[in-house]
C-alpha cells in the first residue's frame, strides 16, 4: 500500500507541476541514439525491461519539467526564429502530452511538490547565463542529450517488436533526412506498450508508447538544428 501511495504522489506532481508539459526502473537505459549519427537515425536503445513504477514515472517527470522549463527560456532568449519555433513546439506537445495524462489518471489524488535535480538545475541556471548565439547552441546541445536520455527511458515500457518495427519503418521513410511526424506519416507502424497485468503499470507504458514518436521527432529536429548552427556562414 505504501508503494502504490508514493506512486499516486508521483504521478499527481506530474499532473500538477507539468500541467503544461511532455507524454511518460531499477537501471538506467542506454543512450536510444549514439551523438554523431545522422539526424534522421532513430533509437537503439533497449525495451521490456521490468522497472519500478515508482522510480520511472519520478525520472521522467523530472526530464519534462526540466524540457518545458529550458524551452520556455529559449523563446526569451534563442536569437534564432528556427530555434524559437522548435522551443515552442517543446512546448506545445508537452503541453498536450499533460492534458493526455489527466484523462488516463485519477485527479483526486495527493498533490506534491517536485523539483529539479541538482544536475538539470545546473544546466538551466548555466543555459539561462547565455546570451545569442552561445545560448542558443547550448540549448541545442542539452536538448538533444536530454531526448536521448528521454527516448531510452520510454524505451524500457515499449513492446520490444513493434519498436523494432517502427525504428524500421521511421529509418526508410525518411531516407536520412527528416523523421515523419509522429502518428502523421507513419499510422499503419504503431508503437506498442509492454503489457502488463497492473492497471497501472499499462496506463503509463501506453503514455510512454504515445509520447515515444513525439519525442524522437523533437531529437531530430533537434539534432538537425544543431548541424546548422555549425555550418559556416555564406554571407
Amino acid at each position: 500500500m505504501r508503494r502504490a501511495g508514493l506512486l499516486w504522489v508521483v504521478v499527481a506532481a506530474i499532473v500538477t507541476i507539468i500541467g503544461g508539459c511532455s507524454k511518460t526502473e531499477g537501471t538506467k537505459q542506454p543512450s536510444t541514439e549514439q551523438r554523431g549519427a545522422p539526424s534522421g537515425a532513430v533509437g537503439t536503445g533497449g525495451a521490456g525491461a521490468n522497472l519500478n513504477d515508482d522510480e520511472f514515472v519520478r525520472d521522467v517527470a523530472l526530464k519534462n519539467m526540466w524540457e518545458v522549463e529550458v524551452s520556455r527560456l529559449a523563446l526569451e532568449k534563442a536569437g534564432n526564429p528556427d530555434i524559437k519555433s522548435f522551443a515552442q513546439r517543446m512546448v506545445d506537445d508537452h503541453g498536450a502530452a499533460g492534458q493526455d495524462l489527466k484523462t488516463v489518471l485519477p485527479a483526486d489524488r495527493v498533490e506534491s511538490s517536485l523539483q529539479l535535480d541538482d544536475k538539470h538545475r545546473k544546466t538551466a541556471d548555466e543555459l539561462a547565463k547565455k546570451q545569442g548565439p552561445d545560448f542558443d547552441r547550448a540549448y541545442l546541445k542539452a536538448m538533444v542529450e536530454g531526448h536521448q536520455d528521454l527516448t531510452a527511458k520510454l524505451e524500457s515500457r515499449l513492446d520490444v517488436q513493434s519498436l523494432a518495427d517502427w525504428k524500421t519503418a521511421a529509418a526508410g521513410r525518411s531516407d536520412s533526412k527528416a523523421l515523419p511526424e509522429p502518428k502523421m506519416a507513419m499510422p499503419d507502424v504503431q508503437v506498442r506498450p509492454n503489457k502488463s497485468d497492473n492497471d497501472v503499470t499499462m496506463k503509463i507504458n501506453q503514455w510512454a508508447a504515445d509520447t515515444y514518436p513525439v519525442a524522437q521527432k523533437h531529437l531530430d529536429i533537434a539534432r538537425r538544428l544543431e548541424t546548422a548552427m555549425t555550418k559556416p556562414s555564406t554571407n
